[in-house]
């Protein structure tokens, strides 16, 4: 279900997108408003679940995880012990940083962020070792061309 927003609202999360560190003097100067109507406005937005926590974004190579995988993943295993202990194996990894249910031939696609090809096989090993899969391709981003969390609001 999604939530009725108006275009003060709009704005307001455009430039929390942005930059959530950002001041409310500074997001209530950008959208046209005031400190405590943009306090408000943000309030209610995160009673409603329209936001999440505030996170902060990390440089990934500059940390030295200088390698990113997308995993494609096919089962024949389609239980549900299974997948819960597929689910568990996944969220008990760090170096996934993202995890999809597909529709079509791959199953699942993750994205797993680690700091080299050997870090990666530790993961994979790792993986196969707790859940069985019938057919697991990874593929090396070469170059990471765009990456954002932004909403095109």
């Amino acid at each position: 279900m999604s939530v009725r927003l108006d275009d003060t609202d709009r704005k307001i999360l455009v430039e929390l997108q942005k930059d959530a560190g950002q001041s409310l003097d500074e997001i209530a100067r950008k959208v046209g408003s005031s400190k405590t109507p943009v306090w408000n406005r943000i309030r209610k937005m995160r009673e409603a679940g329209v936001m999440g926590p505030q996170t902060v974004v990390l440089d990934a190579e500059k940390l030295g995880f200088d390698a990113c995988f997308f995993v494609l993943i096919r089962t024949s295993e389609h239980e549900a012990d299974w997948q819960r202990k597929f689910l568990k194996a996944l969220q008990d990894r760090p170096e996934v940083q993202e995890a999809h249910r597909l529709a079509g031939d791959i199953d699942y696609i993750l994205k797993v962020r680690v700091k080299n090809a050997r870090a990666y096989d530790v993961f994979y090993q790792s993986l196969i070792s707790e859940v069985k899969v019938h057919n697991v391709t990874a593929l090396l981003s070469m170059e990471e061309i765009k990456s954002t969390t932004a909403l095109p609001l």
